[in-house]
């Protein structure tokens, strides 16, 4: 069953979620002081990547158990600190974290525990694109082909991955097997043997997430490295397989939480510092405008809040889900999916109303590359279509 929010957390696992938020709070300092630099540069996150690996947060962030590994509402906590001051790792954590849940969203408990805990000692990166399952076949057809070898599969196609194409440890995709017709889920280390990155220079934003499209040409796959299968249609996923899009959606929500924080924090600094278009003075506009986004923000936290919350409880109950409570999950995550997107997106183009300094436009331009691919109108009518007739397909092609 899922956890009780109102139960307190064990005196050594509290300790441990604090220690993890100030540790966050640290490399998110120190990012931020450097963060504009870095961004017009634009290079791989080779040296951003190492700053995280030595404060210890990739291995914090992996699903939690006994001892280690981070509970839902702490990772995205941790997201969203890091997103504050630079949304590029933002992204790039944020995937991490959710691709770590990779094993447990399609493989075996003890399969799961055994990766996990080899991440986490080996301070491994995660990344990935996985695509969801789709009602239209040829759409929800992998771009990636397995053919089995033994022992495993070779692996052969293309896939753009969004953050740390180059940098990761583990690259999880999914792939049709070419005899079977299954879909399989695999994890892959750069660097195989066939495999190639071609990186995506000149990015509008997220410079520093290290994108890129990965290029596999016969890459061996042991068997080790499936994960699991991933079901054609949302009618045949297992409860708690259907999480990991809505899961991965909710943590870029935080990610455009930690945008907005930014840019805003950004603003009222420069506006208090004087190097604002107006003064802060006593201009009563200035203190609507600022009431205003201040607002949106605060509405759109809460509503991913909510959403977090119920996510965390569905990802407590493990493989206890009901069947009836994905969707429900789905639908409360489109809707903060929908509204962090409209915030972020307003809130950092009005900011640069306020304040002319170099710098403060690339909040606007990461928001824009991080909501660019999924429209809100197709969210609204899926999440009404939800609302009106129950429709786990609806919600499910909110995601697509």
């Amino acid at each position: 069953m899922p956890a009780n929010p109102s139960t307190p957390a064990p005196a050594s696992e509290a300790a441990r979620r604090r220690a993890l938020l100030r540790t966050a709070r640290d490399v998110a300092e120190d990012l931020a002081a450097d963060s504009p630099a870095r961004e017009r540069a634009g290079r791989p996150p080779a040296d951003e990547t190492a700053r995280l690996r030595d404060a210890g947060l990739l291995a914090a962030l992996t699903p939690p158990r006994p001892g280690r590994g981070a509970d839902w509402r702490t990772g995205c906590a941790v997201i969203r600190e890091i997103a504050a001051a630079d949304s590029s790792l933002g992204e790039l954590v944020a995937r991490h974290y959710v691709h770590a849940w990779g094993g447990r969203f399609y493989s075996a408990d003890h399969r799961a525990t055994a990766l996990e805990e080899e991440s986490a000692r080996e301070q491994w990166l995660w990344t990935g694109a996985v695509h969801a399952p789709s009602p239209d076949d040829e759409a929800g057809r992998p771009d990636l082909t397995l053919r089995p070898r033994s022992p495993g599969y070779v692996l052969s196609g293309r896939r753009p991955v969004d953050t740390a194409a180059a940098a990761a440890d583990q690259i999880v995709v999914d792939a049709v097997c070419a005899v079977t017709g299954d879909v399989l889920v695999v994890r892959i280390p750069p660097g195989a043997r066939g495999m190639t990155v071609e990186p995506a220079p000149d990015r509008l934003g997220q410079r520093v997430a290290g994108a890129g499209t990965v290029v596999l040409d016969r890459v061996a796959v042991a068997p080790a490295q499936v994960l699991g299968r991933r079901p054609h249609d949302e009618e045949s996923t297992a409860p708690f397989t259907a999480l990991a899009e809505p899961a991965l959606r909710l943590a870029l929500c935080h990610v455009a939480l930690g945008i907005t924080e930014g840019a805003l924090t950004e603003a009222r600094d420069l506006s208090r510092g004087g190097r604002a278009h107006r003064p802060p003075g006593e201009d009563p506009d200035l203190f609507l405008a600022y009431g205003e986004l201040a607002t949106a923000a605060q509405t759109a936290t809460a509503v991913a809040d909510r959403a977090t919350e119920v996510m965390a409880q569905a990802l407590d109950a493990g493989e206890q889900l009901d069947a009836e409570e994905p969707a429900a999950v789905a639908a409360l995550v489109a809707a903060a999916e929908t509204v962090t997107s409209k915030a972020a997106l307003h809130i950092t183009a009005r900011v640069l109303e306020f304040a002319d300094a170099p710098g403060l436009d690339r909040f606007w331009r990461n928001a824009r590359v991080l909501t660019a691919h999924r429209p809100v109108a197709h969210r609204l009518r899926s999440i009404g279509e939800h609302y009106l007739n129950g429709s786990h397909r609806a919600v499910a092609a909110a995601f697509r």
